[in-house]
């Protein structure tokens, strides 16, 4: 068997099975003075905790760099769209740029494949400790159980996502450790079955007090809460999300050093650096880490990709002067005439919609919101910067240092790219190793507290406990300084507004809007904010077959609600290089076509809407025991 470094510690597979998982050589390559294999490595708990460090380092990639995986997810639903207009390629004309066959894990394109490929390497490593559990000597049963629970979260964090993003997938769930060509689809279904119980062993193996960034009893209970959502298990989700909260209460008042600066409060407090790195910290459940100066962290570069291109050349002064600089006049005082350290040096990858903008943030209901566009010290516009170019001072422009105007002229491809408001308080992350700001080194939150409370919500929400659900969501919403919310304010679109309003860059969204599809979907619930409708199983991605770019309403709820909310697709808005479109099947992204076509051997399923789905066959179920790949 081949050896690798420690760092992995895995055995390495061959052939399809690097196509599959999309490995690289240079992985593999072994580095000199540490070879290492699995039969001498996972011989005791720390050799298991060092795989486990591989699954939760590997976690950080989905919400750090630039164009980070997490983006795709948000602009495939209501609260943002791709930004980035000077060019042809990005994901805007969703018909044309998701198919199987395009490059689906490019900066410049989409990272739908991205998902596919990192979902099923992180699977890979939790199975390989599943599998070797027993060969290790451990201390106790605690011990053991603890690091299984904690693999057991691993694997079922990658398979909730898989089963939302694409549906029926591959069901992997032993150590492979040959060339393998005959994987096959199994039915989405079974597998959130089947992780259920694993993440119910989980929430009572794994301990509650953990180092920063490990995997908690918490943060697999919200998981739990999850999967229990989506199959339907509403009290059981209750119950677990009950219990998490009573030991995990939210961050009431201001506790980190921003209390003392201007223009700050306390949603600042809670999403600096400086509250992630707290671990009295009470609301915080998971973290990805990376800290500030260490040897082996990222940058999470949230300001380039989500704050808009203030610095763009055709950002002009009224009189047609260029308005802005990286670099403010040395003589300059004012701190905030340093946009680039103020705001960070944004490209506006992910451009807000209207949706998230304006809509969800009533007057008569969120104007002391601290999370909303009514408090301008956490919301910032484009007309809330001043012109700093050091060039208008000199030559004594009167515009220089006053706020910017939108041009009448702008183009739409600027106004796209370059005006709009943005969550200051959630974007900004000093960047001080860099001379463009555009996010730096930080923990980040998987899961906080209050997105239990919201999950709460909507579970009483589908058990028709109306009065619960507006109890549940006023906890988020008094703390934010919001009016509190009545029984007959409670609809779907009332929690997902208020998911939208407290876990901007924190949930999955397009996840989160495919389970509420399923559900409608599943149990024929009328959905209330669209008149009454009903949804089925049977034709959840559409009708497919050729040219099945269909843009019916009924169908699904997540092709209602984004194209209800999002107004850019489908609204006939062009620019230079693409019109935004979208369609009913792309709420399951295509599978792709490396994955089908390297599987020589067996069957791996496209989904509906997407060349190639012509040859699917039925898919697998998971047994309910046993294992799949594994002894029998």
């Amino acid at each position: 068997m081949k050896t690798i470094n420690i760092k992995y510690r895995l055995p390495a597979a061959l052939a399809l099975l690097l196509a599959f998982f999309s490995c690289s050589e240079d992985w593999l390559k072994p580095k000199p003075l540490s070879f290492y294999t699995p039969e001498n490595s996972y011989v005791d708990a720390d050799g298991f905790y060092s795989a486990l460090t591989t699954c939760e380092r590997n976690m950080r990639h989905e919400i750090f760099g630039d164009a980070a995986p997490m983006i795709t997810e948000m602009i495939l639903s209501d609260i943002c769209v791709e930004g980035t207009t000077d060019k042809a390629g990005p994901a805007m004309d969703i018909d044309n740029t998701l198919l199987p066959d395009l490059n689906l894990n490019s900066t410049d394109r989409t990272k739908t494949g991205w998902y596919w490929d990192e979902g099923y390497k992180g699977i890979k490593y939790a199975n390989v400790i599943i599998a070797r559990i027993d060969n290790a000597e451990w201390s106790n049963e605690a011990e053991r159980n603890a690091v299984l629970g904690a693999a057991y979260f691993q694997k079922a964090y990658r398979y909730y996502k898989l089963t939302h993003q694409y549906g029926d997938v591959p069901y992997l769930d032993w150590e492979i450790n040959e060339p393998k060509y005959d994987f096959y689809t199994y039915d989405r279904w079974s597998i959130l079955d089947r992780i259920l119980p694993e993440l119910e062993f989980a929430y009572q193996w794994v301990p509650e007090t953990v180092d920063r960034g490990r995997t908690s009893k918490a943060a697999c209970g919200v998981l739990l809460m999850k999967v229990c959502m989506a199959t339907g298990n509403f009290d059981r989700a209750i119950t677990v999300g009950q219990e998490i909260v009573s030991r995990h209460p939210l961050m009431t008042e201001r506790f980190t050093p921003n209390r003392t600066k201007p223009r700050t409060n306390l949603m600042h407090d809670l999403h600096s650096v400086e509250a992630k790195l707290d671990m009295s910290n009470t609301e915080g459940l998971m973290y990805v880490v990376s800290y500030p100066e260490v040897d082996g962290s990222d940058r999470i570069q949230t300001m380039r990709n989500m704050v808009p291109f203030w610095n763009s050349g055709n950002m002009r002064t009224p009189d047609g002067q260029p308005g802005t600089s990286m670099a403010p006049d040395p003589n300059e005082s004012d701190p905030e005439m340093d946009i680039n350290k103020s705001y960070g040096r944004g490209i506006g990858r992910a451009r807000a919609t209207n949706y998230l903008q304006y809509e969800i943030w009533r007057p008569d209901k969120e104007a002391n919101d601290l999370r909303g566009i009514y408090n301008r010290d956490s919301w910032r516009d484009v007309g809330d910067l001043r012109y700093n170019n050091p060039a208008l001072k000199n030559s004594g422009n009167e515009w220089y240092g006053k706020n910017m105007i939108k041009p009448a002229s702008m183009s739409i491809e600027d106004t796209i790219r370059c005006w709009y408001q943005w969550p200051h308080y959630k974007t900004f992350v000093p960047d001080p190793l860099q001379q463009q700001w555009q996010g730096g080194e930080t923990p980040w939150y998987i899961y906080r507290s209050a997105e239990v409370y919201l999950m709460l919500a909507e579970c009483y929400y589908w058990k028709d406990q109306l009065q619960q659900a507006a109890d549940a969501i006023n906890v988020v919403r008094r703390r934010a300084g919001a009016e509190p919310l009545t029984a007959a304010d409670i609809n779907i679109g009332e929690i997902m507004d208020e998911r939208a309003r407290e876990l901007y860059y924190e949930e999955n969204r397009h996840v989160e809007l495919v389970r509420v599809s399923y559900l409608f979907a599943k149990t024929g619930r009328p959905c209330e904010v669209f008149g009454g409708r009903t949804y089925r199983l049977d034709n959840f991605s559409g009708p497919g077959g050729t040219g099945s770019n269909i843009k019916q309403d009924g169908i699904n709820f997540w092709y209602d609600w984004v194209t209800a909310k999002n107004n850019f697709y489908n609204k006939g808005l062009k620019h230079r290089w693409a019109e935004y479109k979208i369609s009913v099947h792309h709420i399951l992204w295509p599978v792709p076509a490396s994955a089908i076509n390297t599987n020589l051997k067996g069957i791996i399923n496209q989904n509906i809407g997407y060349p190639g789905a012509e040859n699917n066959q039925p898919a697998l179920i998971v047994p309910k025991e046993g294992s799949v790949l594994g002894p029998k």
